[in-house]
């Protein structure tokens, strides 16, 4: 299964691909769109959107995950960040590819342990989650984040997997996780 998660933005584009297959999973991809600040804003935004284009047909991803929008202050920000998404959402619907996405909180605690971890830590976390050595910026440890949780919350298909998460409970699903989290640490 390969993965493509995105952290969008007007400014910076993080976009990463990772590619599991049983319990083991890696890095395929990772960039950075970075802009031109006196680019108009149609022009960057297309810019966001030839590049998820590209990334999607190189990589042929099965779903594409993305952060919620956490609602801020600042409203145009938010706005513009809505414009990059939409570009993100688009370029995936064109490929026939699912977009799923989860808000901030569920993306930290999936990948560091805690839906309060800094930007900090969620970038030290997925690079030893995925090996990594060297450092990544934020706008792309963003776009693998979310990436990785969608690969370690995905739905379960079918009544049983319902049943299996009523009956044992969500903490069932992670244990795996959770024992690779404390591995990562432990190195």
């Amino acid at each position: 299964m390969k993965i493509l998660g995105v952290d969008p933005g007007t400014w910076h584009t993080g976009i990463g691909v990772i590619e599991a297959s049983g319990n083991r999973y890696g890095l395929l991809h990772f960039e950075v769109i970075h802009q031109n600040r006196n680019a108009p804003l149609a022009e960057r935004l297309k810019k966001i959107y030839d590049g998820v284009q590209e990334v999607l047909r190189v990589y042929e991803p099965s779903v594409l995950a993305l952060e919620n929008i956490f609602f801020g202050r600042d409203l145009r920000a938010m706005v513009k960040i809505g414009e990059a998404r939409a570009c993100v959402m688009l370029a995936a619907a064109q490929r026939g590819v699912d977009v799923v996405e989860y808000p901030p909180a569920r993306v930290k605690q999936a990948v560091c342990g805690s839906g309060a971890a800094t930007k900090d830590q969620v970038q030290f976390m997925v690079r030893k989650l995925l090996n990594l050595q060297t450092a990544l910026p934020a706008d792309g440890s963003d776009a693998l984040a979310a990436a990785l949780c969608h690969l370690h919350t995905r739905p379960m298909s079918g009544a049983c997997a319902k049943a299996d998460i009523l009956i044992k409970g969500r903490r069932t699903l992670n244990k795996k996780f959770e024992e690779k989290v404390k591995a990562a640490l432990a190195r």
